[in-house]
């Protein structure tokens, strides 16, 4: 994901995304605050300001700096094994790590789709996330909303990010 980030050139920032009206910029500030949020419940503080308004020139870095204290958090001894209170309700940090892998890949797919590159995503995790996601629930929303909505149609075949992107709500090219 930071790759991807980092590949997005100047006249990017502005581009659609397929997640609701989002541009990259706005789908990269969402990446920042999510690493922060789930940073912050793991080591149970209150959750952060989650203001927009990062300029486009600081955004790179800004998610690799969230990315990296995200990667320290998940790193502390025992956290994978705890339970977290957080706006997905109780979950333990191993649940919490499977939550997260599944939203950046998921919008690694946007943003790879976005800025037109292909999207160059470990299968394996995107195999387990898909598996995942199914079985935890709380990734689809029924009703639509938000980034993630009801699966849509794809074929098993496809690569397994697809399967996942399909299965959180986005519209696939038929394999």
């Amino acid at each position: 994901m930071g790759e991807l980030v980092d590949a997005i050139q100047p006249d990017q920032w502005s581009a659609p995304t397929l997640c609701l009206d989002w541009t990259v910029h706005r789908l990269v500030e969402h990446l920042v605050g999510k690493n922060l949020v789930f940073t912050v419940v793991l080591a149970e503080q209150p959750l952060p300001q989650r203001g927009d308004g990062v300029p486009s020139d600081q955004l790179a870095r800004a998610y690799r700096e969230s990315a990296a204290e995200l990667l320290d958090a998940f790193g502390e001894p025992g956290v994978l094994d705890r339970s977290y209170l957080g706006p997905l309700g109780v979950a333990t940090g191993a649940e919490r790590l499977k939550i997260r892998m599944y939203d950046l890949l998921a919008h690694g797919w946007d943003l790879a789709q976005a800025l037109r590159r292909p999207a160059d995503l470990p299968e394996d995790a995107a195999e387990e996330s898909l598996a995942f996601a199914r079985a935890d629930g709380r990734a689809v929303r029924p009703g639509g909303g938000g980034c993630f909505g009801p699966a849509r149609p794809v074929s098993d075949d496809a690569p397994a990010i697809v399967r996942l992107v399909a299965f959180l709500g986005r519209d696939v090219p038929a394999a």
